[in-house]
């Protein structure tokens, strides 16, 4: 039986032997005149030999039975040996044994997966009966006697059949389980070295306590909600003392003590992190100055004292510098505050805690002249635009000039715009020195042959109420079209609501505007947000451009940067081009245009109407002469 498919054993069970010899007919091979000749000559030369319990055909292998007993231990021994029956024939009525239905209920508590036949002329129990006890009612079929050869051949070689695939199937699932299993258990490892490794990056591997990284997202995620906190910068007194004569590791062993002491005084809820070195930063809510000062307070004052530290005893103490400020600040400048206010502390003899104040920063005095002068600087027409063309990469034909604002004040002179727009940024002189350079962009492009004009917007700006329609009414109200207005904007004025920022670029799009993403690559820039941004070009940051020449990484970021935007089928506009190798390696590369002061510097309104007019500049290399009134190009 070795030669037979397992789908192939049949096991026939009926009382009746006639019945065996129907079926064995039923089942024989289609044979010759030359086959039967030979049969004969072997009766004649060895006899007939009683048939034996088992029939192999060309199809089938047949395991005839006649009694339901004797069918139950085939079907067990079967099972035991690995070739388990595809199909059971049984016959109902089957004296003095146990009849058709008790030996199908048997075979089915043995055999699960066995199809089974039920042959009978007349039967004691219904089909409801016999599937109740020998079911599923997919795996128990009925035949009634007599039977024709083509019904119980079908019959037998669709069940077969059937039951090899649900075999197979099985086999797949089994198989489907165990991957299923396998990979929750690799994504389960995956999550704890995930979780071990995002722990490693955000805790300090010598207190176990959050690292800088991890202190800058907790202070991110705080300025975010409202409410005062204070953030505290804690620095240990002759730390250095203790390394110099002990060793670093009982210098070691101090920092994890400290740490220790600054986890249980520090107030509720508050994260402490070491911030390299002996430096420490707490940050916590507080009602107010008064508060956070006494927090602090009792903060120096448990660090102070003596500690035992590898059996030498050791004097230990710190200084504090804190700053309550509100949410919706700048968190690194809430540091740098604290950090003022740290060192303060020690300058006034250590062992202290003080709080910071603006006396404290000359950078501060200098942010409130700004803000001060800026804005009466309109009035007074302190301000100015220049415009740097955007050429072709190809005809360095003239097809766009980008709007920059110049400030020339009469107390300081030139103000750099890198300094006094993120002071503007930060409140709300933004919108009205905003609405100024766009008014001024508009009434010059009036005047341009065809070009567009392309108008930085901060992000403040970009997240103004009713944006869109504040851009339609200006240029609505200049008479131009909106797609002679681009519009610039950085990564980050997108990044902080990316659902907000697509929908917006959406509006401005569909009406009619360009949309330029500025200093792409340097920012948070992935595949999935320029997919997603209804954009027009991709402007290189010039620091990448400026260092083409020294740096692979450099060349690599923009040719990678002009890749992509082709595949998106967006223009790359390259920025900063100062020479001709510049230039000659940013056509190589595909950028589709180009600007810098190798073309031209940023200049007045007069002279970019008249470089309008002319449309192309010319081949030779213009003079790279820097501003008079601010000394930078952007």
């Amino acid at each position: 039986m070795s030669g037979f498919d397992d789908a192939k054993r049949i096991l026939i069970v009926d009382d009746e032997p006639a019945m065996h010899d129907s079926y064995k007919r039923s089942f024989a091979p289609q044979r010759g005149e030359s086959e039967d000749a030979l049969d004969t000559m072997a009766a004649e030369l060895f006899g007939d030999d009683a048939p034996d319990s088992v029939e192999q055909t060309a199809e089938f292998a047949l395991t005839h039975m006649l009694q339901g007993l004797d069918a139950v231990a085939a079907v067990e021994a079967a099972l035991a040996a690995g070739t388990p029956y595809s199909v059971a024939f049984i016959d109902v009525r089957m004296p003095p044994g146990i009849d058709g239905r008790e030996t199908a209920m048997r075979i089915r508590a043995l055999d699960p997966e066995i199809n089974l036949v039920i042959v009978t002329g007349y039967s004691d129990f219904s089909p409801i009966e016999i599937s109740k006890v020998a079911g599923p009612a997919d795996k128990i079929f009925y035949i009634a006697k007599p039977f024709e050869v083509a019904e119980i051949v079908q019959t037998a070689t669709a069940l077969a059949k059937r039951w090899e695939v649900d075999r197979e199937l099985a086999a797949t699932r089994a198989m489907l389980d165990r991957q299923v299993i396998q990979l929750q258990e690799q994504g389960a490892e995956l999550a704890a070295n995930e979780s071990l490794a995002i722990h490693m990056a955000t805790h300090d591997s010598l207190t176990d306590a959050p690292n800088r990284l991890a202190f800058l997202r907790a202070l991110a995620d705080r300025v975010k909600r409202e409410g005062m906190f204070a953030t505290a910068m804690i620095d240990l007194d002759r730390f250095k003392t203790v390394n110099d004569t002990l060793g670093h590791l009982a210098g070691d062993a101090l920092i994890r003590d400290i740490c220790a002491t600054l986890q249980a005084t520090a107030p509720d809820g508050a994260v402490v992190a070491r911030l390299g070195g002996d430096e420490f930063g707490i940050l916590f809510d507080t009602p107010g100055d008064q508060a956070a000062v006494m927090a602090c307070d009792r903060i120096v004052a448990a660090c102070a004292g003596t500690r035992q530290v590898f059996g030498n005893s050791v004097q230990s103490g710190a200084s504090a510098g804190v700053v309550v400020v509100e949410g919706g600040c700048d968190p690194i400048d809430a540091m740098r505050r604290a950090d003022l206010a740290l060192n303060d502390a020690k300058r006034n003899g250590r062992g202290i805690a003080r709080l910071f104040d603006e006396s404290m920063d000359e950078g501060i005095r200098f942010r409130r002249r700004i803000e001060n002068g800026l804005g009466g600087a309109i009035e007074k027409g302190e301000l100015s635009l220049v415009y740097q063309p955007i050429v072709s990469r190809d005809s360095i034909e003239i097809v766009g000039f980008e709007a920059l604002v110049r400030w020339n004040t009469q107390e300081y002179g030139p103000i750099s715009p890198a300094v006094f727009i993120p002071i503007a940024e930060e409140s709300n002189i933004i919108h009205e020195l905003g609405d100024w350079i766009l008014a001024q962009a508009l009434e010059v492009l009036k005047q341009w042959p065809g070009q567009y004009v392309s108008v930085n917007f901060s992000p403040r700006q970009f997240r103004r109420h009713n944006f869109v329609g504040h851009i339609m009414q200006s240029v609505q109200h200049a008479g131009i079209e909106p797609a002679r207005l681009q519009i610039e904007i950085t990564e980050t004025a997108i990044f902080d609501d990316a659902d907000r920022a697509a929908d917006t670029l959406y509006k401005l799009r569909q009406m009619g505007f360009r949309i330029a993403l500025d200093d792409f690559g340097t920012g948070y820039s992935s595949l999935y947000n320029i997919r997603k941004f209804a954009l027009d070009s991709l402007k290189i940051d010039r620091s990448f451009i400026d260092g083409m020449g020294r740096e692979r990484e450099s060349a690599a970021i923009v040719h990678s940067i002009i890749h992509l935007g082709h595949a998106l089928g967006l223009e790359v506009i390259a920025e900063g081009v100062e020479t001709e190798a510049q230039v000659q390696s940013l056509r190589i590369a595909g950028a589709s245009h180009l600007q810098g002061y190798f073309f031209s510097r940023p200049v007045p309104a007069e002279q970019a109407l008249a470089l309008a007019t002319q449309r192309f500049i010319g081949g030779e290399e213009i003079a790279i002469v820097p501003e008079a009134a601010t000394g930078t190009e952007g």
